[in-house]
């Protein structure tokens, strides 16, 4: 079974953080440092805080939303320990 993955990387350079899916976190947070995502490569580079295991792109496409929500920055802020952007 494929699973997809929300994951939420922070910046080591500046106060930012980034919410996004992926079935493959790893080799997604490699195009993150590498400047290949148009969206963050001005804040690279980047670390993983936190990643969630989903069972279909759409439960993962709902938490992504979620976690970028107000009530996802506090959750975020509690079981990570940084800062909410």
């Amino acid at each position: 079974m494929d699973f997809w993955y929300v994951y939420v990387l922070q910046s080591l350079k500046q106060s930012f953080r980034y919410v996004g899916i992926s079935r493959n976190y790893a080799r997604r947070l490699k195009l993150h440092n590498a400047g290949k995502v148009k969206s963050t490569k001005h804040y690279r580079p980047f670390k993983v805080i936190y990643v969630e295991k989903q069972y279909s792109p759409g439960e993962a496409r709902k938490r992504e939303k979620y976690l970028k929500s107000a009530a996802g920055r506090i959750y975020l802020k509690k079981v990570t320990g940084s800062p909410p952007d």
